[in-house]
């Protein structure tokens, strides 16, 4: 259960935290809005760096490793006659001290639940084994994530989850079926929600045999009306694949966890679950194989769905065929779908579509809107924002939980350069921080998606393929005077085959002759800035040391804007999921008065 004793963070207290990391990333913010596609057309790292790219590498791995708190004073040490940086070690400090676990600013999601009152629904008799349906990042997304949620369901006594660009229905399929929560997934995407339905469908279609077999477990075959008998699954197949639909939660951008499921005729079925996230591109090896036997993990999964979720048939056979053990497991069977019809159909899971924005009426898309807790699992861009904002104006919803994303993507009020009067924006949302006209810009947006702790252990930062993309733009402006390009280059670096077949696929898709190119004069180029790969790699590394300033920045302002509202009783910042698993881990909770 949610417990309402825990630490408040007042308005003033915030107000003063953003003053310290806006002051903070002003200060740096030549660094986090420069383009790495300009390393080289621009010598950026002369520009801003007094020191050799090797002496940067040396001091991250020596500070990297360091406790620092939140009280150390940290110069900001720079050359005085070129205003460029020099004391790296200093400067790693400096990020460390304003990152959200040093400043003070949330709220430990141990002190948010009482461990006392943290029960498991007494229906149900095993959890569901989640790591057998997704992949670990995910599975630990939704465990941790569903349980927050779950506790702030029971603190206000309600059953309704609205989960907003809910995807492919990972959370919500898991807080229907393990809590027995009545959820609406809405997702911008309709391939989205026809995945989701299908999956269920699925589900439904192999449960109704897995029901037959636990009833009579001798009983490998199910008999037709017409006697003959029809072979039942022994496996729930559980795989994970690499392949990730191009599709958006409220953007043809972000790439969105991708489901797929095959079924063969009858009820010989296999139902797969395949999930894919873009900061988690290690792969990993099917969870159970096809020609296994039905373990006691998959047993688990399918007790935990809700009898009213699923279609229970009972056996059609010819009454004079029944035996006494038949007869017994038909009624059974009948005993569980009387249950079944009795149920006040409390737990369900919906996936809807539509594109949810601030003005977005939810009762013209649920047409039974109760009491409900919105949540968002790693919203894109404006979403996040507009979340917090529906909260703020329906009095129905009573809780938010809201894990956002993909920063890169939100849309920032003072940064319009394209002379736009469309609104509401996505930064920033606080009245503090519009009255002060802040604004960040793309790069800087760009530089908060960066995974600090994922880089720190070698992960998530592909230098070569920067390398490459900065070299093109040497090219490009060297013997085809392009500076700038509507045109995007895309995945031109997964499909090459060497650095010469890089160039000449960007080039391409770019719209520009590469024929006048000749290979000999592509590799020379590749040749002259080889030497300089550890540049990139450097000042890269000096961006992603400023990405959880700014990543703060941008959740603190989502905490202000909260904090400014007189219908909202308790709000806080929480850091849900471990960064190595999940690096956008921290959500904005968010309760009105009981």
């Amino acid at each position: 259960m949610v417990s309402l004793q825990c630490e408040d963070i007042g308005l003033e207290t915030v107000q003063s935290k953003i003053d310290t990391l806006r002051s903070f990333v002003t200060a740096w913010m030549k660094i986090c809005n420069a383009n790495t596609v300009d390393l080289y057309t621009k010598d950026i790292w002369n520009q801003f760096i007094a020191v050799t790219p090797e002496a940067v590498l040396a001091a991250l791995k020596i500070v990297g490793s360091e406790n620092t708190s939140a009280s150390v004073e940290v110069p900001y040490v720079v050359c005085d006659n070129s205003n460029r940086l020099v004391d790296i070690a200093s400067y790693i400090r400096a990020t460390k001290a304003h990152s959200l676990p040093y400043i003070g600013a949330c709220t430990p999601l141990e002190q948010l639940l009482e461990e006392k009152n943290r029960k498991r629904q007494e229906t149900i008799d095993e959890t569901v084994k989640i790591n057998e349906c997704m992949n670990s990042k995910k599975a630990h997304e939704v465990e941790v994530m569903s349980e927050l949620i779950t506790s702030l369901t029971r603190h206000y006594g309600i059953q309704q989850v609205i989960d907003l660009g809910s995807g492919k229905g990972y959370l919500s399929s898991f807080l229907s079926m393990q809590y027995g929560l009545k959820v609406y997934g809405i997702d911008s995407s309709s391939i989205n929600t026809q995945g989701a339905n299908e999956r269920n469908r699925k589900l439904k279609k192999y449960w109704r045999a897995y029901q037959v077999r636990r009833a009579n477990p001798d009983v490998r075959g199910q008999r037709s009306e017409e006697g003959s008998v029809k072979e039942m699954p022994d496996s729930l197949e559980l795989r994970e694949d690499t392949n990730c639909d191009a599709v958006s939660k409220n953007s043809a951008d972000h790439l969105e966890d991708h489901v797929a499921v095959s079924m063969s005729s009858g009820l010989d079925s296999t139902v797969g679950f395949i999930e894919f996230d873009s900061a988690d591109v290690s792969g990993a090896s099917p969870c159970i194989s096809a020609d296994h036997r039905l373990t006691e993990s998959e047993n688990s999964l399918l007790q935990v769905l809700s009898v009213n979720a699923v279609e229970l048939n009972t056996v059609l056979v010819q009454k004079k065929q029944l035996s006494e053990e038949e007869r017994e497991q038909k009624k059974r069977l009948n005993l569980q779908k009387k249950m079944a019809n009795r149920s006040d159909e409390t737990s369900t899971y919906s996936p809807l579509t539509s594109y949810v924005t601030a003005e977005t009426e939810l009762q013209e898309i649920i047409s039974d809107m109760e009491d409900s807790i919105m949540v968002g699992l790693h919203t894109c861009g404006d979403l996040a924002a507009n979340t917090l904002r529906i909260f703020v104006a329906k009095s129905e919803l009573k809780a938010v939980c809201s894990v956002g994303c993909c920063y890169h993507l939100l849309t920032e009020e003072f940064d319009n350069q394209e002379g736009c009067s469309f609104g509401p924006w996505g930064f920033p949302m606080s009245q503090y921080l519009k009255n002060q006209a802040w604004c960040f810009g793309r790069n800087a947006r760009m530089s908060a998606c960066l995974a600090l702790e994922r880089v720190a252990v070698g992960q998530g930062l592909c230098v070569e393929s920067l390398f490459y993309r900065a070299i093109l733009q040497m090219i490009m402006e060297n013997d085809f005077g392009v500076t700038k390009s509507s045109k995007r280059v895309g995945n031109a670096f997964a499909k090459s085959s060497s650095f010469v077949d890089y160039i000449r696929r960007a080039l391409r898709k770019l719209e520009l002759d590469d024929s006048k190119l000749p290979d000999r004069k592509i590799q020379d180029y590749y040749e002259k800035y080889r030497p300089r790969l550890s540049e990139m790699e450097a000042f890269n590394m000096l961006k992603v040391a400023l990405s959880p300033c700014i990543e703060g920045l941008i959740l603190l302002d989502r905490l202000c804007y909260l904090k400014e509202q007189d219908n909202v009783s308790w709000s806080g910042l929480v850091r849900l999921f471990d960064p190595l698993k999940s690096p956008r881990c921290y959500a904005i909770v968010a309760m009105k008065t009981q």
